[in-house]
């Protein structure tokens, strides 16, 4: 498979304080990509800067462009749907007001029938569609932020910390979801997960990021089996 996102040499700053340095990583075409590390080791400003939020350099190349050059918005039109850690809905707007806002730069015949498959993945929004969002549950809204990115029709879905303040169970379903969405509409995940074992297992490629740079990158297993690292980041 070829690579949907690929990171090279990425630098980050917020002013004068660089937070990355020197980062590279890939995302492969329909694979999931997660990323690890401790608080304040630079994850969602990786997230931010492949995003356009943040000052960055170096090299991010998207579906065969370069898109380090580009403005967020156009980043999100060239197919990378951002889910922010905190979820980022809008909490006086209904569900349906929501999900209608990720399509808002699209103008074709196929919002409806992808309104049908966001409630189709979560039913619980159809319930909720005339909700406000701020009245949802904290599962609820991380599943209408998921959903709103996927009226976007993302080829790339970058979520961060999915799992935040969610109960276990809501969480195991989440991934669920994600795993079938993943699968059935091809779209490629970018994840950055403090749950480590669990973003290990939805993943087919991950890296561990300390201090703002890339420590080790591998396939799952590999990260399992390395001793130093599983006793480091993944708590065993």
């Amino acid at each position: 498979m070829r690579s949907l996102l690929s990171v090279r040499n990425l630098h980050a700053s917020y002013g004068p304080i660089r937070v990355l340095h020197d980062v590279s990583l890939d995302v492969l075409q329909g694979g999931v990509t997660t990323v690890l590390g401790a608080n304040g080791a630079g994850k969602t400003t990786l997230l931010r800067a492949i995003c356009g939020q943040v000052t960055r350099s170096g090299e991010i190349t998207f579906n065969g462009a370069r898109i380090d050059g580009l403005t967020t918005p156009d980043i999100a039109r060239a197919g990378i749907a951002h889910v922010p850690e905190g979820r980022g809905t809008f909490s006086t707007l209904t569900t349906e007001e929501n999900l209608r806002l990720g399509a808002y730069t699209r103008s074709d015949s196929e919002v409806e029938e992808d309104f049908e498959r966001v409630y189709q993945y979560f039913p619980r929004l159809r319930e909720r569609s005339q909700q406000q969002a701020g009245t949802l549950s904290g599962g609820e809204q991380q599943m209408l932020a998921i959903g709103r990115a996927l009226m976007l029709q993302p080829k790339l879905l970058v979520l961060d910390e999915p799992s935040f303040g969610l109960a276990p169970l809501i969480v195991q379903e989440i991934f669920g979801i994600m795993r079938k969405i993943n699968a059935e509409q091809k779209v490629s995940v970018l994840v950055v997960e403090q749950n480590a074992n669990l973003a290990l297992d939805f993943a087919d490629a991950a890296c561990v990021l300390e201090t703002g740079r890339v420590v080790v990158a591998g396939n799952p297993d590999e990260l399992r089996g390395n001793e130093e690292i599983s006793r480091a980041y993944l708590g065993y």
